[in-house]
């Protein structure tokens, strides 16, 4: 195990499993061959055509195309048990800031390919005896990385708020930081890779963010889905990272990134350094 072996993990898949997903003329996702062909059973929503998926261009609003959306996904999950619908929403777009041309269920973004966003917050600690991170663990019933060391905060990127709301909103529930001290985060860049999950391409981008917090200051979940932090001096982090698959996979990412970028991986000492920094900015 290695840094870049989690990168390498990170960013397995077969482009020629997928087709484009067109929507309005604007290739923002992919489709692999199987669901395609579930999805011809929809004539009303998708044409296959010249080796892309494109959504009908009869639905020619954003709310037209969330219904349309809605209505397969959920009708795929009764009959073919793909994900269920979350009630999260997630924005398509080409580009991170650009206006969405619809939303889709956060169940069924691999399932269509389409690129999703997220922030992930670096706790750390200034001690006499060198920095720390506060490392979350997963709840054991998530249904993604049960049980894993996770970000002391993270999640993924909801339609309607922005990055400093939804940072403040998740600071709150998963560590109960109060808003004041959340605030304080700063961001430091975004992780980008590109996996293939069960149903589906996962092209993700992670905002990262570095937020000191006090000596005296502990983190508490209040929503469920950490079962609980530990303190740990980075140096335990990065050797964790190093040479165990401890940490749920697209977290191995962040800290890695955070190494870098605070001097703790080197290039004299790391072989791999120059692949490593390439990388974690792959995005597929």
């Amino acid at each position: 195990m290695s840094f870049l072996d989690h990168i390498r993990a990170c960013n397995r898949h077969a482009p020629d499993r997928f087709l484009p997903f067109v929507v309005d003329g604007h290739p923002v996702g992919r489709v692999r061959h199987d669901v395609a062909r579930r999805l011809e059973a929809f004539p009303d929503v998708f044409r296959l055509d010249g080796g892309r998926v494109i959504l009908h261009p009869a639905l020619a609003t954003p709310a037209l195309r969330d219904e349309a959306i809605d209505r397969v996904a959920a009708e795929l999950h009764r009959d073919w048990g793909t994900p269920r619908l979350r009630g999260e929403r997630y924005r398509v777009v080409q580009s991170f800031s650009e206006p969405a041309l619809m939303t889709v269920d956060r169940g069924v973004v691999s399932l269509f390919g389409i690129r999703a966003f997220g922030i992930h917050v670096n706790g750390i600690v200034r001690r006499p005896d060198g920095p720390h991170l506060w490392i979350g663990r997963r709840a054991p019933d998530k249904s993604v990385a049960p049980g894993k060391l996770d970000n002391m905060v993270a999640g993924g990127q909801p339609a309607g708020l922005s990055l400093r709301e939804n940072l403040l909103k998740e600071a709150a529930e998963e560590a109960d930081i109060p808003a004041a001290l959340a605030a304080t985060a700063r961001p430091v860049g975004a992780i980008a890779y590109c996996m293939e999950d069960q149903w589906g391409l996962k092209p993700d981008v992670m905002f990262c963010y570095d937020l000191e917090v006090p000596a005296d200051f502990t983190p508490r979940n209040t929503d469920g889905e950490i079962s609980g932090f530990e303190l740990m001096p980075v140096a335990e982090v990065a050797e964790r990272v190093r040479h165990s698959d401890d940490f749920k996979f697209n977290v191995n990412l962040v800290i890695t990134d955070f190494l870098i970028r605070h001097g703790l991986l080197s290039p004299d000492d790391e072989p791999d350094y120059l692949d490593i920094v390439a990388g974690l900015r792959r995005g597929g």
